[in-house]
């Protein structure tokens, strides 16, 4: 890689990760360069590492929108693909025992308040003991990441996990009432479709003030 490259990849740093974490996250890309591209916002997903045999260089990315201690986080859950499948090759599974060791030993010299502000550094520790596929799966880490999001937060949002059995809520325009949570997600019923759905009990819901919740 020339020059011009390697400063924009750290220009990229610079702007998108914690100061204590820019070297750090520099070094990893140095070591073994990857095509590094910051992406539009996506709503299945804040980054994306797929392994291409037909290429020399692996490309991976990240959504352009997240706070810096969710962007750091993303960032070291793509590298550690990169690093596990070049480890083991394509037959291992996605986030298997070998991706979790991976991700583990690379985000653990950032598990400092010197890096993460201590509301995350906790639910964070906690999650990297065996972690999920996605942050967003972790309800107590993702809730405290989404406290730095940039954008100024609708009190009237909370999370689905968080309201009782038969509250009437809205996402994106549309209208659900909560039915029974199952193991990973939540049974939802449309209305007045009457159509149900598993959601995330993650999502940021929005309460409808006129139908609160009903048996």
């Amino acid at each position: 890689m020339d020059n011009k490259v390697k400063l924009e990849i750290l220009s990229i740093f610079k702007e998108k990760v914690p100061e204590n974490a820019v070297q750090y996250c520099w070094d990893l890309w140095a070591e073994d360069p990857f095509h590094f591209t910051i992406s539009k916002s996506r709503q299945t997903k804040l980054g994306d590492f797929r392994y291409r045999a037909d290429r020399k260089i692996q490309k991976i990315t990240i959504n352009h929108d997240l706070n810096p201690y969710q962007f750091l986080i993303t960032y070291i859950h793509e590298v550690a693909h990169y690093r596990t499948f070049k480890l083991f090759g394509i037959k291992i599974k996605p986030h298997g025992s070998e991706w979790k060791r991976q991700f583990q030993t690379l985000l653990a010299p950032l598990l400092s308040d010197l890096i993460f502000p201590k509301d995350i550094l906790l639910p964070l520790k906690r999650h990297m003991i065996n972690p999920k596929a996605s942050s967003g799966a972790d309800f107590w880490l993702i809730k405290e990441l989404r406290k730095y999001d940039k954008q100024e937060v609708d009190s009237n949002y909370i999370y689905l996990n968080e309201v009782g059995i038969g509250t009437v809520f809205e996402i994106k325009g549309r209208q659900f009432k909560k039915i029974q949570p199952r193991r990973t997600r939540i049974l939802c019923e449309e209305i007045p479709s009457g159509k149900r759905y598993l959601i995330s009990g993650n999502a940021e819901i929005k309460i409808n003030e006129k139908h609160p919740a009903r048996d």
